[in-house]
């Protein structure tokens, strides 16, 4: 399932980013969590530098959109709070291709890291799992691994994208550079 956006500077467009999992909220809500920009946000609390906005949820594929999360997905989120309880630290695997950004120079050369896992913690916090090459002795990494390290600690952390975006970075696409650049006049 995806996430669907739009922002001012596109107001006739609707985006879409994978959903990297269903949350429970205080409140009782059930929403799609996703990494954005320097962190895990909840699809209400999604915002971008254009005004962005969430707009709603689709399956893809299909002519399926919804606002509401998916009856299975409650139930699904009920049994786990159910079995596992509210308190511990999660870790899920990063099923949807989310790579970290890190630039010590201001943009001007940038790292891409996979990230792994998502630690979530009981207050809500989540921390981005990368791995430490200096400290892997085994492949694939996986969720758990002593050589994982939260992204979002490390001084040179800027971004998440998806590995669509990841990708256009990595081979030096033009509109991604450029959209890159101007976030790094917002750092």
């Amino acid at each position: 399932m995806e996430l669907l956006y739009a922002n001012d500077q596109h107001p006739d467009t609707l985006f879409s980013i994978k959903i990297l999992a269903w949350a429970r909220l205080d409140n009782g809500d059930t929403v799609a969590v996703v990494p954005w920009l320097k962190q895990l946000v909840t699809a209400p609390d999604l915002a971008d530098p254009l005004n962005g906005r969430w707009e709603g949820y689709r399956l893809p594929g299909s002519d399926y959109l919804f606002r509401e999360a998916p009856p299975h997905k409650v139930r699904e989120l009920d049994e786990a709070v159910a079995f596992f309880g509210k308190t511990g630290v999660q870790e899920i695997p990063d099923t949807i291709g989310t790579h970290a950004v890190f630039s010590e120079d201001q943009f001007e050369t940038l790292s891409l890291m996979e990230v792994v896992s998502w630690r979530l913690f009981p207050d809500g916090h989540a921390s981005a799992m990368v791995a430490d090459e200096d400290r892997v002795t085994q492949t694939p990494v996986l969720p758990g691994d002593d050589c994982l390290l939260a992204a979002q600690d490390e001084p040179d952390f800027r971004y998440f994208f998806q590995h669509g975006i990841a990708n256009r970075l990595k081979e030096r696409d033009p509109e991604a550079l450029a959209a890159i650049a101007m976030l790094a006049t917002r750092h």
